[in-house]
């Protein structure tokens, strides 16, 4: 099968050369945006009359009806063909004649394929951000749920200081806005427009670049046709956005797979986000976050990809560029379906409140409250945090616990401790008593869970 891009060659390859050069597999998956810029391109062609109102209107309705065929099925992309950009073409002359071989005027492919690659990054940028969103309001959600439930709050994996599981999964949906904000942001730097920078020098034909990208719903065009056809920056941002975000899904889903082991069963996940055991009958194993944890560095290795394909490009477009869609079309494949879950996950998660105030009653969370109230009484916080830390050691040779200490035993240890101490020890008063802006505090949890909402809206 000859090329459509014969003339210095005879347009003939080795069938094994052939299957390594082709794109088709992949890049047909951009089959709209490659014909619905063609559409915009026909119509700019024919508003600066370089193709007759007649020819553009032959050329429109021959790529609607390609379209709409794809889009049924009635059409499928031909893998002799070497790319979508060169079927949909050689279908298109097929339908109409020699006329759609002045599609291609005052283009190249080096800049259609930015093109598409472009529309499609932007509409997928979308659908994540709607998902994403989608995931913090499931959080916000739970979080208002348990805005009172107390539990451990964590340092160096040790127990730290009491919080509320409000205030811990509002922690998560904090991420996520930022995650939000970044791909709102690369959206920016994608919505710029390269075509007409035709394959790297622009073009003697009198064309309008900035009506063919208002077509097309783009902010922008390229300000040098060099840097349009070559740049994947965009791309890149793109993915970096994304291995942030499956960062922070991995981190959450490190948390549920401790919280609903049985060491610490804080939560319990709905059977329809876990798996049995294909021997031990009494397993329930969180895959779903464990497998998310896992396709982190499958989108980490997708960035890597990209990063190092364009590492050592000269200007303007080479071949090592085809390699720029696969990375990008499997990072969006893997966060669309590990928001989807996650989503539906944590929407089912139940918190088990009674084992996490058990353990948040073990482990002396609430000494720094205590080193807080003799400073209250007039120590220096040093001098108040070595007392404090003198009563836990004491607590724990004697098997007690804050909370359980008789007052004539904390007397031993500093005059100025009265019966009010049990009140400053009080877990659900320790957590009370932090209210300060972003605290744990039920009220600034409330508040921080507003926040979350009106972000999202």
């Amino acid at each position: 099968m000859k090329k459509m891009w014969a003339g210095r060659t005879d347009g003939v390859t080795d069938k094994t050369a052939d299957d390594f050069n082709s794109s088709i597999s992949f890049d047909c998956r951009m089959f709209c945006e490659d014909i619905t810029g063609s559409i915009a391109h026909a119509q700019m062609l024919a508003h600066k009359n370089i193709i007759t109102a007649q020819e553009a209107e032959l050329i429109v309705d021959g790529l609607a009806g390609i379209l709409d065929d794809m889009q049924s099925g009635a059409l499928s992309p031909d893998p002799n063909c070497e790319d979508i950009h060169m079927f949909v073409e050689q279908i298109l002359t097929e339908r109409i004649g020699d006329t759609g071989k002045k599609l291609h005027t005052a283009r190249s492919r080096n800049d259609q394929v930015a093109l598409d690659f472009r529309m499609w990054t932007k509409s997928q940028t979308d659908t994540i951000i709607s998902k994403t969103k989608l995931l913090a309001s499931a959080l916000s959600d739970k979080a208002e749920e348990y805005k009172d439930a107390i539990m451990p709050g964590y340092t160096h994996m040790q127990r730290a200081q009491p919080v509320t599981f409000g205030h811990y999964l509002c922690a998560y949906a904090m991420m996520l806005l930022r995650d939000i904000d970044r791909l709102t942001d690369c959206k920016k730097r994608t919505d710029v427009s390269p075509v007409g920078c035709c394959a790297l020098a622009g073009t003697t034909y009198d064309t309008d670049r900035k009506f063919e990208a208002q077509l097309l719903g783009f902010s922008f065009v390229s300000e040098n046709s060099l840097d349009g056809v070559s740049d994947r920056d965009f791309a890149i941002e793109f993915l970096s956005d994304l291995s942030t975000l499956m960062m922070h899904l991995s981190r959450l889903s490190e948390e549920i797979i401790l919280w609903s082991s049985w060491e610490f069963r804080f939560i319990e996940l709905s059977d329809s986000y876990t798996t049995g055991s294909s021997i031990m009958p009494q397993k329930k194993n969180p895959d779903m976050a464990e497998l998310t944890r896992g396709k982190t560095g499958r989108v980490y290795g997708d960035l890597m990809s990209l990063l190092t394909v364009m590492k050592g490009l000269p200007l303007a477009y080479n071949k090592d560029m085809q390699e720029d869609k696969e990375p990008v079309f499997d990072a969006v494949d893997t966060v669309i379906m590990c928001l989807d879950v996650y989503a539906g996950m944590i929407k089912t998660m139940k918190a088990k409140t009674d084992n996490m105030k058990k353990a948040a009653q073990k482990g002396f969370i609430n000494a720094t409250d205590l080193a807080d109230y003799l400073v209250v009484k007039g120590l220096p916080f040093r001098s108040a945090y070595k007392i404090s830390g003198q009563i836990v050691s004491y607590c724990i040779k004697n098997d007690k616990t804050l909370e359980t200490l008789s007052l004539d035993e904390y007397k031993q240890f500093s005059a100025l401790i009265s019966d009010d101490v049990y009140k400053a020890v009080d877990l659900y008063n320790c957590v009370s008593k932090r209210n300060s802006y972003g605290g744990t505090s039920v009220q600034s949890v409330e508040k921080q869970i507003k926040y979350v909402k009106e972000a999202i809206k």
